[in-house]
């Protein structure tokens, strides 16, 4: 299996491993789709991170409100009775005033928290350096997981509109946010390596050659943005390397001219002839006029 390096930009993202004989219509839009699950359990993770502190999200109406100005507008938030946590709720205000205040209690506040650590692991950019390839399956067992936790805190659901329902449902609305922007619908995505825009007409062992066991970087655009930029020479971690090595050499060099500095030679100590001269009593002797 060819192993596949996916960038975006400069950035890592993961690690693929696909056979050579691969068609390049079927791995770009896969890729795509990873890349895109990566984005969603990343915006879920987001989420639920407020909804175990804040509770579910408000009605578009009443956020940003003050309370007297819902009470002036007479405006109530209907699902707050509908969906309560399991356990209670403890109400910690929402300062951004986005959601309702009345957060799980602890022990669900750990599960939420937990659960979000364990998806995140799962897709993170440190399995790239850890060597571990990730699939379609670990991105949909980040997203079980996620939506298990959220059933068990909230075992009558969330309300239509809260984002982590809407994720879940397929239907958040990314239009003018820079989430919108970072996703690559499947259609759209094309893949370049080495330069090269990798044509979906062709097998991957068309550009990687016969071997397996090759490692490419590849890297993930949207059709007509042209060619991504070409990988550097060296690493940016390598020039780190370099630099500290370099700093250290330098500092070594001057450690050794300040040891073989002999300007104590001039020192009065240092005159082996000082005994002789004493003894002859042409000590101090000074021949210029007084």
């Amino acid at each position: 299996m060819v192993r596949l390096h996916v960038k975006r930009d400069d950035e890592s993202q993961f690690l693929l491993e696909a056979a050579g004989s691969t068609r390049l219509a079927d791995l770009a839009p896969l890729v795509a789709r990873i890349y895109n699950g990566r984005l969603k359990v990343q915006r879920l993770c987001s989420e639920m991170e407020e909804l175990a502190e804040h509770g579910v999200f408000l009605p578009y109406n009443m956020q940003g409100l003050t309370d007297e100005q819902i009470e002036e507008l007479k405006l109530k938030d209907e699902w707050a009775e509908k969906c309560v946590p399991s356990g209670g709720s403890v109400f910690k205000k929402d300062e951004i005033g986005r959601r309702n205040g009345h957060a799980p209690n602890e022990k669900m506040q750990q599960v939420i928290k937990k659960t979000i650590e364990e998806a995140k692991a799962l897709i993170s950019k440190k399995q790239v350096q850890a060597n571990v390839c990730v699939n379609m399956e670990m991105v949909k067992d980040a997203l079980d997981q996620l939506r298990g936790a959220v059933m068990i805190v909230y075992p009558m659901g969330l309300p239509p509109h809260d984002p982590v329902r809407m994720e879940f449902e397929d239907k958040e609305d990314l239009s003018g946010t820079h989430a919108g922007l970072e996703v690559i619908e499947e259609s759209q995505a094309q893949l370049w390596w080495a330069g090269k825009e990798l044509k979906e007409t062709k097998l991957l062992s068309d550009y990687v050659g016969k071997n397996e066991k090759t490692t490419i970087i590849v890297k993930i655009q949207k059709k007509g943005q042209g060619a991504p930029g070409r990988e550097p020479l060296i690493s940016h971690e390598e020039q780190k390397q370099m630099m500290l090595y370099y700093y250290r050499k330098q500092e070594e060099l001057k450690k050794l001219e300040e040891d073989d500095d002999d300007s104590f030679l001039n020192a009065e100590w240092a005159d082996n002839h000082a005994l002789k001269r004493q003894f002859h009593g042409v000590k101090d002797i000074k021949w210029g006029p007084r």
